[in-house]
Parts: structure tokens; sequence; C-alpha cells
């Protein structure tokens, strides 16, 4: 057999670890016989976790981690200070190899701070992203930045758009992803001195296929596969499609359930809807692999559940075997040349 991708697990992050972690992670290597998780955290704790499933022993190893860095810690000094937590202990195994990819639910600042200065970035890289797939109309769409670079320059929004359509290209097979910058109207005057400034820079990179601004509105229609924003604004829209997806189904649901009708029709329905619901689950996507990093390191959300901790596993197969890293440096070399 092939060897292995090894994707290390922070099995103490998140608000439902470490038993929706665990079990994510065996869901994973149960589907898939290419992956192998190394689960960092409290030995003893996700042992016993572990003691509940059937599955192949050689494709998961514990790595014991005494620490646990809360999300209420000033990431920096966190990572400083718990050399021995299950989020350091996971990237130092990406660090030296052992690992390709690094996936947890916990503190995202830790994550952040720890794949810059752990993992490191990939030479000529300015700022690593966090980029979560979204749902639209089309299929889905990659959010570059959701929420690493609050402050970001012209420059890191041109390298974003270059990595975010490797990434689609590679990773979810869209050929030429179209690339679209957020703004407040189609117009290439409009939007504030950060989208006027990027906006003839991405216009001008022959490497990418700019369409221009796209409006919020438009994102879900699916106008754009990669959409193009600095981590301010891409947080307020993933915030935002998730508060309304939330109560778009909730609403449905309660409609459905109004009268002895609606209740006839729902059991009709029923097979159709659940379908078409699905493709607005954010969980089905994994979580966000912050790009332009020596390795891969995936950050889902603190209220991951099982589901979502094996597609972010599952995930990191298709990007270590398509090798994005290198084709992100051969991309970013490829602009300072």
């Amino acid at each position: 057999m092939a060897e292995f991708v090894n994707v290390a697990v922070d099995a103490m992050g998140g608000d439902n670890a470490p038993s929706e972690i665990v079990k994510g992670a065996i869901d994973a290597v149960n589907e898939n016989n290419r992956v192998k998780v190394y689960l960092t955290g409290k030995e003893e704790i996700i042992n016993r976790e572990l003691a509940q499933y059937t599955y192949n022993k050689e494709q998961v190893e514990v790595v014991n981690a005494t620490e646990v860095i809360d999300t209420a810690e000033p990431p920096v000094m966190a990572v400083r200070r718990k050399k021995n937590s299950s989020i350091v202990k996971a990237l130092l195994l990406v660090k030296d190899g052992t690992c390709d990819a690094y996936v947890s639910a916990g503190s995202t600042g830790a994550t952040l701070v720890g794949g810059q200065v752990i993992v490191g970035r990939i030479k000529g890289v300015e700022r690593p992203p966090l980029a979560p797939l979204i749902p639209t109309e089309k299929g889905c769409a990659l959010l570059i930045d959701c929420g690493a670079n609050v402050d970001a320059r012209p420059s890191h929004l041109v390298q974003f758009a270059k990595m975010g359509s490797v990434y689609m290209e590679n990773v979810m097979g869209v050929k030429n992803p179209k690339v679209g910058i957020v703004n407040i109207g189609a117009e290439e005057e409009k939007g504030n001195a950060l989208v006027k400034e990027t906006f003839p820079l991405l216009k001008n990179c022959p490497d990418i296929h700019f369409i221009g601004s796209i409006e919020a509105r438009d994102i879900p229609a699916g106008y754009a596969d990669v959409v193009v924003c600095e981590a301010f604004v891409g947080n307020v829209i993933l915030k935002m499609y998730e508060g309304v997806g939330g109560i778009l189904i909730k609403k449905v649901k309660e409609g459905m359930m109004t009268s002895l009708r609606s209740k006839i029709g729902a059991l009709l329905v029923k097979p159709a809807l659940k379908n078409t619901l699905k493709a607005f689950d954010l969980e089905q996507y994994g979580g966000a692999p912050m790009l332009g990093l020596k390795g891969l390191v995936v950050k889902t959300h603190g209220s991951s559940k099982a589901v979502e901790i094996k597609n972010s596993i599952l995930q990191c197969i298709t990007f270590t075997e398509q090798n994005i890293n290198q084709k992100i440096k051969e991309k970013i070399t490829m602009e300072e040349d």
C-alpha cells in the first residue's frame, strides 16, 4: 500500500473535545485507508475515547500532551509557554515532517500564531490567509481571507487571489477559477482605499481569471469561485452566512409543522429538501485551510462535531496528494521573477 497521508489532530481543542474530535478521526480512518491520524492530547483521556471504537490500529497514533491552550489565553504567550500543549505538539509534528497536515477546533489565535511561528511560511508568502469553502448556488466558493489578516495590504490580497486559485483548481477541480474582490458596487471606482488600490493589481495579474468586483449578495449565487477580501470583511461574511443559514433552516422546519396539510407535504418533500439543505451545511466542507505555510494547517469551528472533523481530515488527503504547497510556491515565485 502507498504511504499514508499523516494528519496531526488536536484532540483537546474545541467545545466538544475530546469525544467529537476522536469520533471524527475514527470516522475518517474508517472511511479512507490512505490517512493516518496522530491524536495529540492527554493520553489516558484519548485512549478512553478510542476504546469505544473499532478501527485499524495502524491508522491511529496517540501523542501525549499534558497541557491545553484555552481560547481566552493570549495566543503568542500561550504558544511560547505551553510547549507541551496539544496544539503545539500537533504543529511540531508538521514542522518536523512526521505529519503532512494539522487539524484543530481549538484556539484560532494559537493556531494562526503557531502556524506561522512553528510550521513557517513558504518563501515569498507575505501573509497566510484562512480560506474556508462556503456554499453557493453553483457548488462552493473559497472565501479568502476570513480571519487571519485584518489589516491587509494590496499585495497581500493579490497573493490571496493566486493561492485561492491554486486551491480551487487543484483541490476542488474548478478549471480557471473566477476571482472576484468584495466591494460595495460593481464599478471599478467604488470601494475603500484598499479595494481601489488592489483592483488594478488584480486586473493586471496575468495568472488569475479576475472578473472584477463582487457584491456580498452575489456571493451565494456563485458569481466567483475565489472571493477575495481582508479578514474583517471575510469574517463578517462568514458569520452572516452561518447565521442566516441556520435561521432559514429553522424557519423552513417550523413552517412545515404549522398544520396537518403542511406536515403531510413535509413528508412528501423531505428527501428532496434534505438534499437541498445539505448543500448549505458548512460542516460538509470541513475546516478552513491556512494557505501559504510549509505544511497544511486547517482550523475548524470551535463547535465542530465529528462530521466536520472527519471532513477536515479527509480534505488533507487531496491537498497533500495534489502537492498544493509546491504549486503555491511556484505561483508566488513567478510573481517575484
